[in-house]
């Protein structure tokens, strides 16, 4: 395989995230999987953030929006998640801050609805842990969970 030259690489990068939001740690592990050297990384990566090709702050929006919306994860899983991938505390919060209220606890009540079909408890305190433990294992907050655990009825509906 031949070596790219350091405008192959930088074209490529730019490709790259331009087909979708990037992380900034994930862009430059696939630059030096290219072949790059430290400086050459360093000098595209310079010129992805100012172009504005890659922005931490925008992809914690989008990742923050994504998994909460469609992989139904809590504040706590997306915020691990985000700071394994090398993010600022900052950027993270600002992501978290879009978290729309309602739409939030409507995916965690719907959660934890639909768990409580399918759980087997002797009792309502074992199918109170069984429900707790599913849903932080979702990422969300003990104190966000008790909210909803105790006005569920397994028999009907709650808002």
């Amino acid at each position: 395989m031949r070596e790219l030259s350091e405008a192959e690489i930088k074209s490529k990068a730019e490709a790259y995230c331009s087909a979708v939001e990037r992380c900034p740690s994930e862009v430059e592990e696939k630059i030096r999987k290219w072949g790059a050297s430290e400086e050459v990384t360093a000098q595209i990566m310079a010129h992805l953030h100012r172009e504005r090709y890659l922005d931490a702050a925008r992809f914690c929006r989008f990742y923050v929006r994504d998994k909460y919306r469609f992989n139904q994860w809590g504040r706590m899983k997306i915020a691990q998640m985000l700071r394994m991938k090398g993010l600022s505390d900052g950027d993270i919060q600002t992501g978290l801050e879009e978290i729309d209220a309602e739409e939030y606890d409507g995916i965690l009540k719907k959660l934890l609805k639909q768990k409580m079909k399918s759980i087997k408890a002797a009792n309502d305190y074992e199918r109170s842990m069984k429900l707790i433990r599913f849903a932080m294992g979702r990422g969300f907050t003990l104190e966000e969970i008790r909210r909803y655990v105790n006005q569920l009825d397994p028999d009907e509906d709650f808002d």
